[in-house]
C-alpha cells in the first residue's frame, strides 16, 4: 500500500514571494513612469534653455562674422579675442555703469511708486476697482504704442509737455527730452548738469513697471490683518509709526522679491530704451550695445562675448543681493 504524498501547505500570500528583484522591478516601474512624465518638460528646457545657452557659449569664443554663421559649428578655432575686444572697447564701462544706474533707479522708483499707489488704494471707496483697472494700463499696454505716445507728448516742436513748459512753467526753451544728452540746471546759485535723456527713460521704466508692484503690494496689503493697525491707533501710534512699525515689516519680504524681479528685468531691458532714444544721448546700456554689435556690424562672436559678460554681471550682483539682503526677508 503506497502512502498519499504529502501536498505543499498553500502560502497565506499565495504562494509569491517577495524578494529584491520584485522591489527592484516596482522601483524601476516607477522611475520609468517618472521619466516619461517629465519628458517633454526635459526636452522643451533642453531645447529652449540649455541649447542655445551652449550656442552663445560656443560662438563667444569663436572669431564669427553674421556672413559666416552657417560654417560656424561647436568644434572651431576658439579665443579669447571677443572678450578682450568687449573690455578694451570705447564705451563699455560707459555703458555698464549707465545699465547700473538705469536698473538701480527704474526698479526702485517703479517700487516705490507702486508702493504709494497700494497704500493709497487701500481703503475702501466708491470706484476704486476702476481705478485699480486703470493703473493697469501702463503695464499691459503695447511697448510699441507706449513709446510712440512718450515721444509725441515729449517732442520739442509740438510735444504737450514742452508746451505747458514753456507756457505756464517759464522754461526758456523747449527741452529735447529723448535727444538731448544733458541739461543745465541753476541750483542754489550753482550749474549742475543733468542727464536728461537717461533720467527721461527711467521715469518711463518707473511709469510702466510700478503696476506689477502695485499688483504684488495690494495682493499682500489685503492679507494683512486689519486688527493689527486698529490696536496700534488704539495705543496712540501715528500714521508714520503704523506704517514704518507694522505695515512695512509685513510687506518687506514682497518688496524683496520685487526688488530682485525687477531689477533682472530691467538690468535686460533693451525694448524701451531702444524705441525711445535708440541708446543714445548717454542712454546707451549694455542690452542695446549686443544688439549694435549683432546687426550693425554683424560680429556674432563680440555680440555673444558681451551676453555672457552682461550674464555674468547680472549673476554676481544677483547672488550678492539675495546672499545680503533678501536672505533674512524670503526665509
Amino acid at each position: 500500500m503506497t502512502a498519499a504524498p504529502v501536498l505543499p501547505t498553500p502560502r497565506r500570500d499565495g504562494g509569491r514571494r517577495p524578494g529584491p528583484r520584485g522591489r527592484g522591478t516596482l522601483r524601476w516601474r516607477e522611475a520609468r513612469a517618472g521619466l516619461a512624465l517629465i519628458s517633454p518638460t526635459l526636452v522643451i528646457v533642453l531645447i529652449l534653455v540649455v541649447l542655445p545657452i551652449v550656442w552663445t557659449v560656443a560662438l563667444a569664443f569663436q572669431d564669427i562674422r553674421l556672413i559666416r554663421l552657417r560654417t560656424a559649428g561647436l568644434l572651431g578655432d576658439y579665443t579669447v579675442e571677443n572678450f578682450t575686444q568687449v573690455f578694451t572697447s570705447p564705451g563699455f564701462w560707459d555703458s555698464l555703469v549707465t545699465t547700473l544706474i538705469y536698473s538701480v533707479l527704474g526698479t526702485a522708483s517703479s517700487i516705490g511708486l507702486g508702493l504709494v499707489a497700494a497704500l493709497a488704494l487701500r481703503r475702501r471707496f466708491r470706484g476704486r476697482t476702476f481705478v485699480r483697472a486703470t493703473l493697469l494700463l501702463p503695464y499691459v499696454a503695447p511697448v510699441v504704442a507706449a513709446t510712440f505716445v512718450w515721444g509725441v507728448m515729449l517732442n520739442p516742436q509740438f510735444g504737450i509737455v514742452n508746451e505747458v513748459g514753456t507756457g505756464l512753467l517759464g522754461w526758456e526753451e523747449p527741452i529735447a527730452f529723448l535727444s538731448q544728452r544733458t541739461t543745465e540746471v541753476s541750483l542754489f546759485g550753482l550749474t549742475v548738469p543733468v542727464p536728461t535723456a537717461l533720467l527721461t527713460v527711467i521715469v518711463f521704466e518707473m511709469w510702466r513697471s510700478f503696476p506689477f508692484a502695485f499688483l504684488f503690494l495690494t495682493a499682500r496689503l489685503e492679507a494683512v490683518p486689519a486688527t493689527l493697525d486698529e490696536a496700534a491707533r488704539v495705543d496712540g501710534a501715528t500714521p508714520t509709526q503704523v506704517f514704518r512699525h507694522i505695515t512695512l515689516p509685513q510687506l518687506m519680504p514682497t518688496i524683496a522679491v520685487l526688488a530682485l524681479l525687477r531689477f533682472i528685468w530691467t538690468f535686460n531691458n533693451f525694448d524701451d530704451i531702444y524705441l525711445l532714444t535708440g541708446g543714445g544721448a548717454g542712454t546707451e546700456v549694455i542690452s542695446v550695445r549686443v544688439f549694435d554689435f549683432l546687426v550693425s556690424r554683424g560680429d556674432i562672436g563680440a555680440a555673444s562675448a558681451q551676453a555672457l559678460v552682461l550674464a555674468s554681471v547680472l549673476l554676481v550682483l544677483v547672488s550678492v543681493y539675495y546672499r545680503f539682503a533678501a536672505k533674512d526677508e524670503v526665509a
